[in-house]
């Protein structure tokens, strides 16, 4: 399941790293997200349900959850405008 999400293994490689930190955290899920799938939001909602639960207070669930909080809602921009002849 997380395969798919995480294909690098780095979300699930920061999860067994020792004593890590958020501003680690912060720059693996920046690579993650370099190539990450289509739906990210989708793949970050499945990578928290994977590792959240048992992992409620590491700083990748903290990371992960903000990238959704943070996530702006996709918009229209621009726009069709008439042309004048």
């Amino acid at each position: 399941m997380t395969d798919t999400h995480d294909p690098k293994g780095l979300i699930r490689e920061a999860y067994r790293i020792d004593g890590i930190g958020a501003p680690e955290c912060r720059s693996i899920f920046l690579d993650w997200a370099l190539g990450a799938p289509d739906d990210a939001n989708a793949a970050i909602t499945a990578l928290l349900d994977a590792y959240g639960p048992e992992n409620p207070d590491h700083p990748m669930t903290q990371v992960l959850r903000a990238a959704l909080d943070a996530a702006p809602t996709p918009r229209r921009r621009g726009g069709r405008r008439g042309r004048s002849a």
